[in-house]
């Protein structure tokens, strides 16, 4: 295993801008947004590779920079296909979801092993299994990037 890698493990947790903590607990109610939007909650709920912090983009927007246990909330336009992306070890890696108005979704966000540095990807989950991953999280500030 690459020292980069081992030594990455016990570092401290890496902190990111918080939302207001009324504006979270809104958020954490999962209304379902108006017919023309969509709404897209991207959570990483891991503390492996808890020192990371990865840049996260809807369709070449910044969302914010992710850490361990925090989540993201975004209103999209619905009847569309959207691209989700974060940054890995070596390039973004993304998702295309098409996304139906009046409808949330969750996209989970997990740091994996890399050749010198974790990496991230991203996966789509059912509704109720993100609904119980983001009761736990804190919200993070939106727009707030590396790059």
């Amino acid at each position: 295993m690459p020292i980069a890698f081992v030594s990455f493990l016990f570092v401290g947790c890496a902190s990111v801008p918080m939302a207001n903590k009324t504006v979270s607990d809104s958020v954490k109610q999962f209304n379902l947004p108006t017919q023309e939007k969509s709404g897209i909650y991207i959570y990483r709920d891991s503390l492996f590779g808890a020192a990371l912090k990865k840049d996260i983009r809807v369709d070449g927007k910044c969302i914010g920079e992710s850490a361990p246990k925090v989540f993201f909330f975004t209103e999209v336009e619905g009847g569309k296909e959207h691209t989700i992306s974060t940054e890995s070890e070596f390039s973004p890696n993304s998702i295309s979801l098409f996304t139906k108005g009046g409808d949330n979704y969750f996209i989970r966000q997990y740091i994996k092993m890399g050749a010198f540095v974790g990496g991230a990807n991203l996966e789509v989950v059912e509704p109720a299994e993100g609904k119980e991953a983001v009761k736990n999280l804190k919200m993070a500030e939106i727009g707030k990037c590396s790059e």
